[in-house]
């Protein structure tokens, strides 16, 4: 199967990012490996670390569970394809926000980023990005 390998300049994933923040409250859990294998088809992706494997679940499940988690966030996904090759796109995006004073935890995969972002400031984080693309895009 023959994959398009993604947009790689800057200009044109800036233009066409296309902010979409998902509504889902999504938590960070650590859990050991063989807690971890329970949820990792119901996740939104995971990271092996050496304290354990981190999964990014619904708060609700996470909740059902009693799984221990400290913050709570939303998924603001860039629906631009962009290339795993590119260069500064999500430098940018995370010093825009980090200049309003908004943490990014940002997650690639193969055809889209996703920005993981405290709840209380996803609505300011995608008013900022699209004011931001407007502005660059005139």
């Amino acid at each position: 199967m023959k994959h398009d390998h993604g947009e790689q300049d800057l200009q044109t994933l800036i233009k066409h990012m296309q902010p979409i923040l998902e509504e889902e409250d999504l938590v960070f859990c650590s859990l050991p490996p063989n807690q971890a294998e329970d949820y990792l088809s119901l996740c939104q992706g995971f990271i092996v670390e050496p304290e354990g494997i981190t999964v990014i679940i619904s708060r609700h499940l996470a909740d059902l569970n009693e799984l221990a988690y400290e913050l709570v966030f939303k998924r603001l996904t860039l629906m631009v394809h962009s290339s795993l090759e590119a260069v500064g796109f999500l430098a940018r995006i995370t010093e825009v926000l980090a200049a309003q004073g908004i943490s990014v935890n940002v997650v690639s995969g193969y055809y889209h980023d996703h920005l993981f972002i405290k709840e209380s400031q996803s609505k300011e984080a995608l008013k900022i990005l699209k004011l931001w693309q407007k502005k660059l895009s005139e």
